[in-house]
């Protein structure tokens, strides 16, 4: 559906975009996760044609967005952050504008903007103005403008910014709806959003695709080592027994728990990715300890996120280094010369004098420039 290759922008020096490559497949919805100013509404702008790369391809099932830009965007719907509307319109005069700029033909359009609020649920609103409208129905106007010409791709960039609970609830089932029979990239910064909605999630930081796969297989791939947190009465030394003899075991602690004198607390890291809860139960019943409490500590999407894009402390050095070196290669300024006594005395002389003496100037200049003109005529 979508392949983008090495694509870079660069605004002067700043590169918001660093060979950016991804492909993306028909029939899932893509969440493109990332931190403000990471890159992802550049990116969304570039797919959609309405921005030019530096470098790199987008090809939209197979039409170069550059090369071949009305057959690559009649395949997208697009609804940017700010929604595209014209306030002062009613929402069918809008529709109809917008299919009509979409190149819908006119005995299709009706039937084509009927299907959008339909599906958008504008039907009691398509006599009012824009303006007038709250900011969900607003939402549900830029997505019908996007549904015009049933592309089979949507693109969402921040669907859900400066919404109430309720509207993003709705909005999200929305989404979900329409997944069902487009292909759609949501771009997003909210981590609940992304983990809730999309089947496959693709995280950007610094203008690098630094993951992209499934949800699920994000968080395994993040989480090599299983935590287990277990709550048991038990002495100190009997829980340590129990938990150094049990199999793959990387590491552990065991304390005494803070609201129980009699219990303690063991925090137990294991390599295996195998489910060993009934195991090290059975151990510890085994050793006369009763459990209180057991948890598996997972990793959420949160912990992956914060993981890949956190600044390499390395990187920032290097940077505030090659900053510093920068700072001090700028020569520092010198001492003002004095000026010679000849230059003194003329920037005394007042202005006018100053200005007399500048017209004089050009006043001979051209005379003599007009002698010779007049010598060349001569000659002619």
């Amino acid at each position: 559906m979508i392949e983008v290759r090495n694509l870079t922008k660069k605004y002067g020096n700043n590169v918001a975009l660093d060979d950016l490559s991804f492909h993306v497949e028909k029939g899932r919805i893509y969440g493109f996760l990332g931190p403000n100013g990471a890159g992802k509404s550049t990116a969304m702008n570039i797919i959609t044609g309405y921005l030019a790369a530096t470098e790199g391809d987008v090809l939209i099932n197979g039409h170069d967005i550059l090369k071949e830009p009305r057959a690559a965007r009649s395949c997208i719907g697009y609804l940017p952050e700010q929604p595209p509307l014209y306030q002062e319109m009613t929402v069918r005069e809008y529709l109809d504008f917008a299919a009509e700029l979409k190149g819908i033909a006119k005995a299709d359009r009706s039937a084509e903007v009927d299907r959008a609020e339909e599906t958008l649920q504008l039907q009691d609103v398509e006599d009012r103005l824009i303006r007038n409208l709250s900011k969900g129905y607003k939402q549900r106007v830029g997505f019908a403008q996007a549904l015009l010409g049933k592309p089979d791709i949507l693109v969402l960039d921040e669907p859900t910014v400066g919404l109430d609970p309720k509207q993003i609830i709705e909005i999200r089932s929305l989404i979900r709806q329409l997944g069902e029979e487009h292909t759609v990239i949501l771009s997003s910064h909210i981590l609940a959003e992304v983990s809730e909605v999309c089947d496959h999630i693709m995280i950007i930081s610094k203008g690098k695709l630094v993951a992209s796969s499934p949800a699920e297989e994000l968080m395994q791939n993040m989480q090599p080592v299983t935590v287990l947190k277990i709550t048991a009465l038990a002495e100190e030394e009997t829980a340590r027994k129990v938990v150094e003899a049990l199999p793959d075991v990387a590491e552990y602690s065991v304390r005494s728990a803070a609201a129980d004198d009699a219990a303690v607390e063991v925090e137990i890291r294991y390599d295996s990715q195998e489910d060993l809860r009934g195991e090290i139960a059975r151990a510890f019943t085994e050793a006369g300890c009763t459990i209180i409490q057991m948890n598996r500590a997972e990793t959420t999407l949160e912990d992956v996120f914060l993981e890949l894009t956190a600044e390499d402390p390395a990187l920032a050095e290097a940077a505030e280094a090659e900053d510093s070196e920068e700072e001090a290669a700028v020569p520092e300024e010198s001492e003002p010369e004095t000026a010679a006594p000849e230059e003194i005395e003329q920037a005394d002389v007042p202005e006018e004098e100053a200005s007399k003496e500048a017209a004089e100037t050009v006043s001979e200049e051209t005379d003599g420039e007009s002698g010779k003109e007049e010598e060349h005529a001569g000659d002619l």
